[in-house]
């Protein structure tokens, strides 16, 4: 086997819906097993992940969905507050952490001024700690994630007013 093969089968793997694979070299003995997390299908089937997708603080806004009557001010307040600035969605699935341990300081805070390539936060993924950088200036006008939580693909993390 070599990088190339191995290159084109981890592409075919992400193109498409195979989240596993297993290959034996018999003429030398390697064996090749490429796995894709499937806890991705497992964490997107989850009801609070919905709830957080859509209105960003699940405490906040499920008990005023499930009450027909206080659903419509509540939602119609929280919607120009999302508007009034950029979304900076989570690039993987993961844990979010606000700061490199438990007794450091959080990488961002609200109403801190961010540059592009700042430091927000940490993602863990598969015990890896990948640092979420900014692609955008302005000023953080909300974090939307609890420290310690799980979160999705896409998921909103900071609410930016950009320069």
């Amino acid at each position: 086997m070599d990088l190339k093969q191995i290159q084109k089968l981890i592409k075919l793997m992400t193109d498409g819906e195979v989240h596993e694979l297993e290959i034996e070299d018999e003429k030398s003995g390697t064996k090749l097993r490429l796995k894709r997390g499937a806890p991705v299908v497992q964490a997107q089937a989850a009801p609070m992940v919905h709830v957080m997708h859509g209105g960003g603080l699940p405490m906040a806004h499920a008990p005023q969905l499930a009450t027909p009557g206080a659903a419509g001010a509540p939602a119609a307040a929280a919607a120009p507050e999302k508007k009034a600035g950029t979304v900076i969605p989570s690039p993987m699935v993961g844990t979010f952490y606000r700061s490199p341990s438990p007794e450091a300081e959080p990488f961002s805070r609200v109403g801190d001024r961010i540059a592009v390539d700042k430091t927000l936060c940490i993602i863990e993924a598969m015990k890896v700690l990948n640092e979420i950088k900014s692609e955008i200036a302005g000023e953080i006008l909300e974090v939307l994630v609890e420290n310690g939580a799980p979160v999705e693909f896409g998921q909103p993390l900071f609410l930016v007013k950009q320069d």
